[in-house]
């Protein structure tokens, strides 16, 4: 359960900062100067790293155990040499480890998804471990932590990476066009826009830990509440609607007779509608920590990343591709120097067209997906294991 809320409270603390960064600073930035307001940022970056050097002693590391890559190009290999022999109909007769050298590692179940990677698990006529190789015998667990069924749901993610890319461009630019008095004499930074979205996903993720989950397992019975897959399409579709919501707003800016005259605040729905990030961002966090396979678990996060990394490349693929298309026969694109000529909103309207039909390719491939099913050992154990009895050292 700590593991479930670290990082719903790790994200919390991060939105934080970025609430104080777009605030306080900007501020300080805009009002006394930008070389004190980087005194400031240094001085905080140093207490920081000062906190974080003393709690080094209560880390817990883990031993490299070589390439992560290996175990699953062994699993590949050993298939493809066993490619001829046939899988027993009696998945327990595969072969797995349930010696204590292996009390650290969790033990997973047999599922039948590519089951032509079965075979690297095959015992020939009973041989072990230390005839076979690990290039010729694999266990179960290693064959199901080679079964990369996270990559349909990683390709699944990539439209909501492209529609997180508009929160820091887009959006931003949109409230630097518009009215951002706040009051007669204080004119709120363009950046400072964005702490509604910070602020947002701190409630969000305050309010699904404490209130939310605790509820829905109480209802359900089950441990997180709502399943993580479950977790990272309602954020989906939240952005869906924040992007709705973001069209018609810049429409209605585009209709007035002074777009500079609209007033920042009609951005402050669609930044909220933001709080989809505490659900899909953390439950993405969540999902590539806890199903990739064991010795990859340090990649988790880089993986979570990637998708935000690859969204923004494919959202200015998806810019450059429509502002080509929109300006042919030279007519005027969606993209121009002025957002005030630009067709913004055509462009918004597209991304909920992407979302809406990956939505569906999303459902289906999480209605599909089989999480690692790995139950713990027992109380106060670092293991987790599977009951099938299958063949073992």
């Amino acid at each position: 359960m700590q593991k479930m809320s670290f990082f719903n409270w790790w994200n919390c603390a991060l939105c934080s900062g970025v609430l104080l960064g777009v605030t306080v600073f900007v501020y300080a930035q805009e009002r006394i100067g930008w070389g004190a307001a980087s005194v400031v940022l240094a001085a905080v970056m140093a207490a920081s790293l000062a906190v974080f050097l003393a709690g080094w002693r209560f880390y817990r590391y883990r031993v490299p155990e070589g390439s992560p890559l290996t175990p699953l190009l062994q699993v590949i290999v050993a298939a493809v040499r066993k490619r001829r022999l046939q899988l027993p109909a009696d998945a327990t007769k595969l072969y797995e480890v349930r010696t204590q050298n292996a009390i650290k590692k969790r033990w997973l179940y047999h599922t039948d998804q590519l089951r032509f990677l079965d075979k690297a698990a095959i015992v020939e006529h009973g041989v072990g471990e230390p005839a076979s190789g690990p290039w010729r015998l694999a266990t179960v667990t290693q064959v199901e932590e080679t079964k990369l069924t996270t990559v349909p749901i990683w390709v699944a993610t990539l439209p909501f990476g492209m529609a997180a890319a508009q929160v820091s461009t887009f959006f931003i630019r949109q409230g630097s066009v518009m009215d951002r008095h706040l009051g007669p004499h204080f004119v709120l930074p363009p950046a400072s826009i964005f702490a509604l979205s910070a602020l947002g996903m701190i409630i969000t993720v305050a309010v699904y830990d404490k209130v939310l989950v605790p509820y829905l397992r109480h209802a359900k019975g089950g441990e997180r509440g709502i399943s993580i897959l479950k977790r990272v399409g309602i954020g989906m579709a939240f952005t869906i609607l924040a992007l709705v919501v973001a069209a018609v707003v810049e429409r209605r800016r585009l209709d007035s007779a002074a777009p500079a005259s609209v007033s920042v605040f009609w951005l402050v729905p669609q930044f909220v509608l933001g709080v989809g990030d505490g659900f899909a961002l953390v439950g993405l966090q969540e999902y590539f920590y806890d199903q990739v396979p064991e010795n990859m678990r340090s990649l988790g996060v880089g993986l979570y990343l990637s998708v935000i990394g690859a969204g923004s490349f494919l959202s200015s693929l998806v810019i450059t591709a429509a502002d080509c298309v929109s300006s042919r026969g030279g007519r005027a694109g969606w993209f121009a120097k002025d957002l005030n000529h630009s067709r913004l909103d055509l462009f918004y309207w597209l991304l909920v067209f992407i979302g809406v039909v990956n939505m569906v390719f999303y459902m289906v491939v999480a209605s599909r997906y089989s999480y690692k099913d790995a139950v713990a050992a027992g109380a106060g154990d670092d293991i987790e294991c599977a009951v099938s009895e299958f063949v073992t050292d």
